[in-house]
């Protein structure tokens, strides 16, 4: 594994006469495994009850709320944090990662805020609002992909990509939040 990582890496630095066109395979990855699953009532659910309470948060309410995750972070007691690495949503996103053989390092949905509501693992922050993941997605409406860049993730350990789409309510076809989805590169070749 260590080898492929180091592949990876090489043809990323390597320039653009040897890189990796990994869209063609984040395309295909995507209409083949995350729209079959990206809209579950589970994260429907999940994002529409965060919702009802951040709604009205402030961007001050926002930012402290990030600093909090940040403190938790290692720490015993992480009240800001447990919420959204437990429940049945985050559940329904582990059980997406256990289920793909390897491909996905991570999957985390976030609210319109741009907050975390749940994920399959821990994440570096909470807020995501001010990352091209979340303006390229809920911040460009229904339908809305984005496609990032293969880089090493802190949180997963690995080299991976992410593929961020926009959630809607399936009743109103409104855009209510996002998802993020971190694939290892390996599987992108």
């Amino acid at each position: 594994m260590k080898f492929v990582y180091a592949t990876v890496f090489a043809a990323l630095v390597a320039g653009p006469a040897m890189a990796v066109d990994f869209r063609p395979a984040m395309e295909s990855y995507l209409e083949t495994e995350i729209r079959t699953w990206a809209e579950d009532p589970a994260i429907v659910g999940a994002i529409g009850a965060q919702n009802a309470v951040t709604g009205g948060y402030d961007q001050a309410r926002v930012i402290d709320l990030d600093n909090a995750w940040r403190a938790e972070i290692g720490a015993a007691a992480m009240p800001t944090i447990t919420p959204v690495l437990t429940g049945a949503a985050a559940d329904f996103l582990r059980e997406r990662v256990g289920a793909s053989a390897g491909a996905i390092t991570e999957i985390f949905i976030m609210d319109a805020q741009g907050l975390n509501v749940a994920a399959s693992g821990l994440t570096s922050d909470y807020w995501q609002g001010d990352e091209a993941k979340f303006t390229e997605t809920y911040g460009k409406g229904a339908g809305a992909v984005h496609f990032g860049e293969v880089e090493f993730d802190e949180s997963s350990q690995t080299y991976q990509a992410q593929i961020s789409v926009t959630v809607t309510d399936p009743a109103t076809g409104q855009p209510i939040g996002a998802i993020t989805v971190g694939v290892d590169a390996a599987h992108l070749m």
